[in-house]
């Protein structure tokens, strides 16, 4: 099995290192807009379709009428087309799928285009004894803090306010274990418990966004006050975007070792919810906390791991996932539904008692059995898990394997 794994990691450019950076990363924001300029221009004289060959003359007119832009590697530029073309290619699709916004291809400001791309490794970077070589760029000083595994393909150099990155894609060779379907697991996710589990464990994640709202605030506070294009304003917005960085860095950190975990407990296969962030944050009192909460990142997560250890991961439809009791699978209609605060779900018909989470769940992996992609449920289809007293828990958040999963409330 081909899987393309991603390394990220901190690079330290001295001053004259930089300099040269960040003046590419200027030229290729220029260099995008310019192309993309000249694709509005031509097609609204000439209604002439969007595509590389035409991209390609366009560099030619643009490299002729300012030599600056050779300063970009040859296929740095090429990148800089893709990225326009899958624009373009993005905004076609959403049109034929009748999305109202379908996101036209626009201008990007220094502030949004922040990465130049290597895309083939040909001799254009190398890296030896802790030390990356970018062409055009110079030496560095790189810190490998694990080994990347397969051939690196290309390398993308990033900048996140003031911190410099190398981000390389592997090519590896995998082959995954068989492994028998015989302890299968489905998985809620929510707001007041990240993940719900149907044998009854769940877990809460920490309020990163919370912990850090005031400074980030402030910050933006600040960066409103001050003059636009002021030296005082880009620190300021360098400021905000490293308070940013630490709620990713924390969000990432933590579904990095709940995926890990959930991979190393001895589930066999992981049925999760095949949710559309784009309808659930038009409530707009939940769609802070929906996007704080980085579902999809969690689910790619496992997902990748899961690929990579030989376990599956179906994706089932959420509609009424909470509303349908998980033991004789009436769903609620009318005024009994439960609301957002109800967090004990009661079935009338055949007087289920369970947290709404854990019944939702058990839905969840029920559906995934009625797929027809199991041949048989491995805890039983109408078993039911009443929860007493707090018996919440994923245990310690460890990425050993010989830590098994605990029922020891988790903070």
């Amino acid at each position: 099995m081909e899987l393309t794994r991603a390394y990220k990691f901190r690079i330290y450019p001295d001053a004259k290192r930089q300099k040269e950076i960040d003046e590419r990363l200027i030229l290729a924001q220029q260099f995008y807009n310019k192309i993309l300029e000249k694709a509005i221009a031509s097609y609204q004289n000439r209604k002439t379709k969007v595509s590389m060959a035409q991209f390609n003359r366009f560099v030619k007119e643009i490299i002729q009428e300012d030599k600056k832009y050779l300063k970009l590697y040859s296929q740095t530029r090429c990148e800089i087309e893709y990225r326009i073309l899958k624009a373009y290619q993005s905004f076609f699709r959403r049109i034929k799928e009748g999305n109202r916004k379908a996101g036209f291809p626009r201008f990007k400001s220094r502030d949004r285009y922040k990465s130049i791309t290597y895309p083939q490794d040909n001799g254009s970077f190398s890296i030896n004894k802790g030390r990356l070589r970018v062409s055009r760029i110079g030496t560095m000083r790189i810190e490998l803090h694990r080994k990347i595994e397969g051939k690196i393909k290309t390398l993308a150099i990033k900048r996140e306010g003031r911190d410099y990155y190398a981000v390389f894609t592997a090519e590896q060779t995998i082959k995954p274990k068989e492994v028998i379907d015989a302890n299968p697991v489905g998985i809620d996710m929510g707001l007041n418990n990240f993940i719900a589990l149907s044998d009854g464990k769940t877990m809460q994640k920490p309020k990163f966004f919370k912990q850090k709202e005031k400074r980030i605030a402030r910050w933006q506070r600040i960066v409103a006050r001050r003059d636009k294009s002021s030296k005082r304003r880009q620190m300021a917005k360098e400021k905000l975007q490293k308070e940013w960085n630490d709620v990713t860095n924390q969000s990432n950190d933590f579904a990095h070792k709940l995926s890990n975990k959930l991979i190393n407990s001895g589930y066999t296969s992981f049925a999760v919810e095949k949710l559309n962030i784009r309808n659930m944050v038009k409530n707009h009192n939940l769609a802070q906390s929906i996007y704080n909460a980085s579902w999809n990142r969690f689910i790619n997560m496992l997902s990748y791991k899961a690929e990579s250890a030989g376990l599956r991961i179906i994706q089932v439809d959420p509609r009424d996932t909470t509303q349908e009791c998980s033991s004789c699978h009436n769903i609620k209609q009318g005024e009994e539904r439960l609301t957002l605060n109800e967090r004990i779900y009661h079935c009338n018909i055949c007087g289920l008692i369970i947290d709404r989470d854990i019944n939702a769940s058990i839905n969840i992996l029920h559906r995934a059995t009625t797929l027809g992609q199991r041949e048989r449920h491995a805890q039983g289809e109408n078993r039911q898990y009443i929860p007493t007293g707090n018996a919440n828990g994923l245990g310690e958040l460890r990425t050993d394997k010989t830590h098994p999963l605990q029922d020891a409330t988790i903070a």
